[in-house]
This record gives structure tokens, sequence and C-alpha cells, in this order.
């Protein structure tokens, strides 16, 4: 299972602020010369802004090929929650290191920002966090100041809160393991270059971990093979296949999530997959996994219904016509929707339609 996070007491405490360059075009690494020491009037808003992109990530863990006591990041997590006074020198080394992988070519630089923060509730159990966050955007903002009795604007450059580009938070939790670690990366799912290049971490094969993966295949299914029937069409008046309609498999598979409680491979193969080429095709999908992860899969595990929802939200949900018109399916409706919508072909105007049955527009 999972763990479960709460951050309503947090607050953070201090923090390393560093300009990260790029080193291949000569730019510099500037870091703080010491902790900055967050206000107490805006520790609640700081503090919220750090933690609101860590909900919903999937838990990764610090790997090392030979020992974690081998592992940079790790050790520099380490020594600061030994201590809260490793966190400047720590929190610089961590700069050092960002700044050191950042080479290739496509990576930005950017402003970042490390901080401590105390009091994280994991498994009912308190304990603290090395947040890392790293911007590679600037926005203009624009503020209204009295001056002389007068109103002036001004325009100011600063970090949009809401749009941070890259993140991780490292728990006090599991450290024998490798910690337990959140991160994200807006420029690109599991970016090679702050997962594994700066981070070095790998996903925690748990239970949403697991349900996510293998759930997601059936809409990755859903989204290959539409494309594929749709190229072999070579007449629109013969296209009798409704724009919502998926494979049996990949219906079968959500079902499959949705009514057990328990994963089983051999199980899910022989009651979803059935046919030789669906089974290929999720074999090469479980193989590209197990190669991203470093290791092989579990073959059985207690399904998450919260990742299962997840992977629902991922079907067509939005059904796009060329007269203008759009329909919109809940994710639900998007995994049945023969249950109300009803496609066919008018011999007079010669155009597809759809018919939606309903009670009453709720919208009134």
């Amino acid at each position: 299972m999972s763990a479960k996070i709460r951050f309503t007491s947090a607050y953070a405490t201090g923090l390393v602020l560093a300009k990260v360059g790029h080193p291949q075009r000569d730019e510099p690494l500037q870091t703080s010369k010491e902790v900055f020491k967050i206000a107490e009037a805006d520790q609640e808003t700081l503090t919220a802004i750090f933690l609101k992109p860590f909900k919903n990530l999937t838990a990764h863990k610090f790997s090392h090929h030979a020992s974690l006591d081998q592992h940079e990041m790790n050790n520099y997590s380490a020594a600061i929650f030994a201590s809260d006074e490793g966190l400047f020198d720590k929190g610089c080394e961590i700069a050092k290191r960002l700044y050191a992988k950042s080479n290739h070519p496509n990576i930005k630089s950017g402003d970042l920002c490390i901080s401590l923060i105390k009091d994280i509730e994991i498994n009912g159990e308190m304990t603290s966090a090395l947040c890392i966050l790293k911007s590679e955007s600037v926005v203009p903002f624009l503020s209204i100041s009295t001056r002389d009795g007068d109103l002036e604007l001004h325009t100011e450059q600063g970090i949009n809160p809401e749009r941070i580009d890259k993140g991780c938070l490292i728990l006090n939790h599991l450290a024998a393991k490798g910690y337990y670690v959140l991160t994200f990366d807006r420029s690109g799912a599991d970016s090679r270059f702050w997962v594994r290049d700066f981070l070095g971490v790998i996903p925690i094969t748990d239970s949403p971990f697991l349900t996510n993966k293998f759930a997601g295949m059936a809409v990755s299914f859903l989204e290959k093979e539409k494309k594929e029937k749709k190229a072999e069409k070579t007449s629109s008046a013969d296209d009798d296949t409704p724009p919502w309609e998926d494979t049996g498999a990949v219906r079968e598979a959500l079902t499959y999530f949705e009514e057990k409680e328990q994963f089983s491979l051999q199980e899910f193969e022989e009651q979803v997959l059935k046919t030789p080429e669906v089974k290929a095709k999720f074999a090469e999908h479980r193989a590209k996994i197990e190669e991203e992860t470093g290791h092989k899969l579990e073959e059985t595990f207690e399904i998450s219904k919260k990742d299962v929802s997840k992977a629902k939200k991922k079907l067509k949900t939005v059904l796009k016509l060329d007269t203008g018109a759009e329909v919109r399916l809940k994710p639900d409706l998007a995994a049945k929707p023969d249950s109300v919508l009803e496609y066919g072909f008018d011999e007079g105007k010669k155009m597809k339609y759809i018919k939606i049955f309903f009670n009453e527009d709720l919208a009134e």
C-alpha cells in the first residue's frame, strides 16, 4: 500500500537559494551565503506553495547500482535530517550537483529553492522532508502602490507558483530503503535529466504504481488501435464504428481492475488478453516498464482503486465533430458510452449522427 501523507501541520523552516546556470554556455552557479529564514508572516503561504505540487504523485526511492552509501543525494538528505545545521552546506552541495548534471543543451537555467519542511504526517507519524523546487522561467507581474498620495503601476519579473517546472519532496521515511521521494517534471514525465541523472531515483513498485502502469496499458491500447482502425477505413460512409469505440480487450481490462481486489498476471492474461496479438502488445509494454524501472514487476499485487479511476480519466472524453459541435463525456460514461449514446448514419443527409438519451437537463 502507498503511504498516507498529510500536510495539515507542515511548515517550512529555512531556505537555501541558488541560481543554476548552464555550464556549457558559461553561465555560473550562484548560491546564497546563508540560510534564508522565512518570516512568520510568510510561513503559511510559502509552505502551501512548496507542498501544493506533491499530491497524487508516484512514489520513488533513491537507488544505486552498488550501495546507497555511495548515492550523493541519499547522503545529503541523511545529513540534513540528522541535523538542521546541515541544511546550508548540503543544500549548496545539492545545487552544485544539479549544476554539474545540467550539461545537455536542452536543459534550461533557472532558480533553485531548497527548503526543510517540518511536521509532515506520513502513516500517522510526524516527520521532516527536504523540498527542492526549480523554476526555469519568469513571468511579468503587475503591482499598484501608493506614492505622494497617488497610485502607481509597476511591473516586476518573478516566479509563478503555479508553474514551477521541476520539484521533489524527500521524506524522512524508509531511510534504509532509499527514502520516500515524490517528484515531478512538467517538461516531460520521468525526465531522464531530473529523475535519473540529478535525483537518481526509481519508482517504488507499490500498489498504486503497479495499478497505474497496468491499467494505463489499456488506455494506450485504445489510442493505438483506434488510430490503426481509422487509417484502414477507405470510405467514411462505410465506417459504422462509433467515434468512442474501443477494443474489447481495453474494456475488459478496465472492468477487470474495477472488479478485482488482487491482480494476477496469469488470470489477467486468461480473462482479458486472450489473443496472441494482444498478449504480445502487453508483453512489450511490460518489458518497457521493467527496463525503465530497472527490475521486474511483480506478477501479483493489491489493486489501487484510486489509480484505476485515474486510468479511466485518460480515456477520450471529448468528441470533436467537423460540424463544430462537441460532445463532452465524464470518465465513467466514456468507459461505457453505449448506455446513453446511439451512433448511426442518416441516408437522407448523408451524414453520421449521435443520439443522446437523458432524463433531465441538470443545468437548468
